[in-house]
């Protein structure tokens, strides 16, 4: 088993997140003054965690949280960002520079709940999905090929099963060592610190949400004990971050084993408090 730690984050505020506009793909705002901020303060948080690999979705508030990131780390300064659209946000179609409350009450209109509608001209929920799981697929390949022959040299990054934390948190048996070990990784570093491999993902609320969906239902990722399924599915705040342990057996070419550490995370909002 090949594992490596996949951290996402949310853009930080736009304009439009403070006046609750639909944004989508096609209003391409950059961040607000605000979410500057807060995209400083998820970089300093973050700044001692080794990415070894950053995407970003290629819409400007995305990038600009990303670089901001990037450049308060320790450790990858000038590691390159690769953009990729398949890290966009949903395409709500006529929806876009609208308020949300317009999409809610087309749904409404249409008799359907908001989530599941598709604005005219905007993209399905199954369309996202189908990104997602592209993107996925896609990225457990790069990272493998890219990182296992290196890690294996030095077994980082290596796992047997009965070592990674999924079987720790699915044995009935071992349910108290999990809820230690989750509350003894309480810093920027969770989850990570014994693999040499991490990608840091930069992108939007809604396909975050998804992307979430896939792993816990598709893939059947593990979960905190302590973690509620009405935050799992909740909505991320703006530089919010998730974190998760997937491993992969290249030589089955199975799907991954995904385990959870954190949904949305926003420790770093203490210290914009302290700048208000």
């Amino acid at each position: 088993m090949f594992t490596f730690a996949f951290t996402m984050v949310r853009h930080g505020e736009t304009r439009y997140n403070k006046e609750k506009l639909l944004q989508g793909q096609g209003v391409d705002a950059p961040l607000s003054e605000n979410g500057l901020r807060q995209a400083e303060a998820a970089g300093v948080y973050l700044r001692d965690v080794r990415f070894t690999n950053v995407f970003s979705s290629d819409l400007q508030r995305a990038k600009q949280t990303a670089s901001i990131i990037v450049a308060h780390n320790n450790h990858c300064p000038g590691i390159k960002i690769v953009c990729d659209p398949k890290l966009r946000e949903r395409s709500f179609g006529i929806a876009e520079g609208k308020p949300v409350k317009d999409m809610k009450n087309m749904a409404k209109a249409a008799g359907q709940q908001c989530p599941r509608f598709t604005p005219p001209g905007g993209e399905t929920e199954e369309q996202v999905q189908s990104r997602v799981k592209d993107f996925m697929d896609s990225l457990c390949q790069q990272i493998v090929a890219q990182h296992a022959s290196q890690c294996s040299q030095g077994k980082e990054g290596l796992e047997t099963p009965h070592n990674s934390l999924g079987d720790t948190c699915g044995s009935s048996s071992s349910a108290t060592n999990c809820s230690e070990l989750h509350e003894a990784f309480a810093d920027a570093v969770d989850g990570a610190v014994d693999l040499q491999v991490h990608v840091l993902v930069v992108s939007h609320g809604t396909y975050m949400r998804n992307v979430v969906k896939y792993l816990v239902e598709e893939l059947q990722c593990t979960l905190p004990q302590s973690l509620k399924m009405s935050h799992v599915f909740s909505a991320c705040p703006n530089t919010g971050m998730c974190r998760f342990r997937i491993a992969v057996d290249h030589s089955t070419g199975l799907s991954p084993c995904v385990d959870c550490v954190f949904i949305n995370r926003n420790d770093h909002f203490g210290s914009l408090d302290t700048h208000e």
